[in-house]
Formats: structure tokens, sequence, C-alpha cells
């Protein structure tokens, strides 16, 4: 007479977490690779837990991949003891006397390539026990759902239920090359852009500009808005920024992507009298989900780019 295996638990343990991670990637494919096995793995252990719970976890069609309601449950109420067990394992890492670890980081493309990169190489020298994946992308990530420690962001205020570390400030400039200004006048007023090409982002809103201009002591500031169009929109800042440079028109760009002070630099500032205003943000932060305690490998990294990037841009 044959007997059935009871199902085993520590695989009901993976099976959950996969589950998770199928829910923040989007799709089996790539929840694969996040997990480092095949996508044929994933779907068979997706099989297995809907058959021990007895209701479908995803809905598919030939294009999309969406949890179901129960799917999305389950996640949902899992996800603080998986952050849990992650905490933990990272504070009993931190025992030890040489830093070791795995932080996962995002950062936006032109911030990331130009200033947090290369100083990652030097960090990495340093701790070698620490590996780093970093992720540039100008798409804001959901980090806990994503599996990212720490975002390097530009931003007003950093969200409320994040840890965040201030890394230096930033701000927006306009520029234009020297050859497009020759060409077609330096702008005396915001109101002046609306007849010149500007180059803008590629998001919605990004083709209204807003400036202030500070007056007398204790007074207001007086704000303009105006509404600009021109050949290019972009997703990037460093895209815009060689348009600039190529005289296509007039750009407005955070200034850790613009080096305005290199020697090599052939781009002008335009109406620096005026300053941008809630269209990037005025500070670069670290910013981190929250938890009561902060792994031993993330509080270096961040005081390793806190240090590098204590002059500005």
């Amino acid at each position: 007479m044959s007997t059935v295996s009871p199902p085993r638990d520590d695989l009901l343990w993976q099976q959950v977490h996969w589950l998770g991670a199928i829910a923040a990637q989007g799709s089996l494919t790539a929840a694969a690779q996040r997990l480092g096995v095949s996508k044929a793995a994933v779907s068979q252990q997706l099989a297995a837990l809907e058959r021990r719970i007895g209701v479908p976890l995803v809905r598919r069609t030939t294009r999309t991949l969406r949890l179901t309601e129960a799917g999305q449950r389950l996640v949902d109420e899992t996800a603080p003891a998986f952050a849990h067990i992650v905490r933990s394992v990272g504070a009993v890492h931190d025992l030890a006397e040489t830093p070791r670890g795995l932080v996962r980081v995002t950062a936006p493309v032109a911030l990331g390539r130009q200033h947090v990169a290369p100083h990652l190489l030097s960090f990495l020298r340093k701790y070698s026990d620490i590996q780093v994946e970093l992720e540039l992308s100008d798409r804001l990530s959901n980090l806990p759902q994503e599996g990212f420690d720490l975002a390097v962001r530009h931003v007003a205020a950093p969200p409320e239920n994040h840890v965040a570390w201030k890394l230096c400030d930033t701000r927006s400039l306009l520029v234009a090359s020297a050859a497009y200004l020759r060409r077609h006048g330096q702008p005396q007023h915001p109101a002046e852009l609306a007849q010149h090409a500007c180059l803008t982002y590629l998001r919605p809103g990004a083709a209204v500009w807003m400036f202030e201009q500070p007056n007398a002591k204790d007074a207001e500031p007086q704000r303009v808005r105006v509404t600009v169009q021109g050949p290019l929109r972009a997703n990037t800042s460093e895209v815009l920024r060689e348009a600039a440079r190529a005289g296509l028109g007039i750009a407005l760009a955070p200034d850790f992507s613009l080096d305005l002070g290199g020697r090599s630099s052939t781009l002008r500032a335009v109406l620096p009298q005026w300053r941008a205003v809630g269209f990037f943000g005025q500070a670069i932060y670290a910013i981190r989900p929250w938890s009561p305690n902060t792994p031993r490998a993330i509080q270096l990294l961040v005081e390793h780019l806190r240090q590098a990037l204590a002059t500005g841009f």
C-alpha cells in the first residue's frame, strides 16, 4: 500500500518567497533572473504552491502576469516576516569583524554613471568582502518590493517611511551652447523661453518650467511659470546635455550632469539670476526602507558616498 508524503515546510517557505519575487518583478522570467534559477523551476514551484493552497495565486494572459486577490494577500501578509529574516541575518553578519554582504543599489542614470559608480571602485577595493549590485534607472523603484537595499536620489524631501541620509546639495540649471546663444540671443526673462527651442524630459508636466527670483529682504520671491517646447524630449539628463552642447536648444538639467566648471565644457548658464524650482530635488539622499537596524555594509557605503560627494558638483 503506497503512502503520500506530507508537503515539506521547507519547500513552502521557498515557494512563498518565490511568489513574492514574482510579484515584485512582474514576470516569471524576471523573477527567475532575480532568484538565480530557471524559469521552469519558478513555474513548477508556483504550481506546487497553488496545489497546496487550493486556489489560483497568479492570473496569466498572453502578455501580462498578475497576482490574484489570494496571491496578493499571501504576499502582503508574509512580506514582513521575510523582511525580518533578512534583517536578522544582516545583524548576525555584522557580528563578524570584517564587513561583508551584498548591497543592492538603485540610482538615476546620469547621477549613477557620473558620480556613484566611480566612487564604488574605491569602496570595493577597501572592503573586499562586500559586494554591490548597481541598477541605473530614472524610474522610481519600490525598494522593498524590488529588493533594493539603498536608493541614491535627488528629491525635495525623502519619504517619511524610509531612512534617509543627506549626501549633498544639488540644483537645477538652464544651459545652452555658446553657438546657440549667438544665433538666438540670451533670454533676459523666463517668459522669453516660450520663443526658444527647449529640451525637456520625457514625463508628464515636463514642458512647464517654473522659476523664482529673490526680491528684497523678507519679501516673497517672484515666481514665473512658462510652457516650453522644442525638438527633443528624453528620459535622461545626459541626452539633454549632449543635445544642448550640439546647439539644439536650451536644457534644464541637474548640476551633477553638467560639469559647467570643467575646462572642456562648451555650455553656458542661461538666466543665472533665476532659480528653477519644483522640477528636480534640491538635495541628494541615500534612502532605504525603514528598519530598526541598518546593516554595517550599508552604513559603510553611505558614509563613503557622503564623504565622496561632500563638496557637491
